[in-house]
């Protein structure tokens, strides 16, 4: 039985469509700040890195950093 603990950072921003598109990014760094992500956002919209079914990215909509804990109850022998 193992216990593990893993973090994914979730940026969603709002296409040209007014839908939500969201970027999930694994294991972010331990001391990254919420300036630094809301630059990166900006740079991802200004650079029109995606374009999606409902258009271009237009706008930040939300930034979580979602922490999961997973406890193994059983290995097979």
């Amino acid at each position: 039985m193992a216990v593990t603990t893993t973090q994914t950072l979730r940026m969603v921003f709002k296409n040209a469509g007014g839908s939500n598109f969201t970027i999930s990014l694994d294991n972010p760094r331990d001391n990254v700040t919420a300036a630094e992500i809301e630059a990166a956002m900006d740079l991802v919209i200004s650079k029109n890195v995606f374009l999606t079914g409902g258009g271009a990215l237009v706008a930040k909509q939300d930034v979580q950093i979602v922490d999961r804990t997973t406890n193994d109850l059983y290995d097979p022998a």
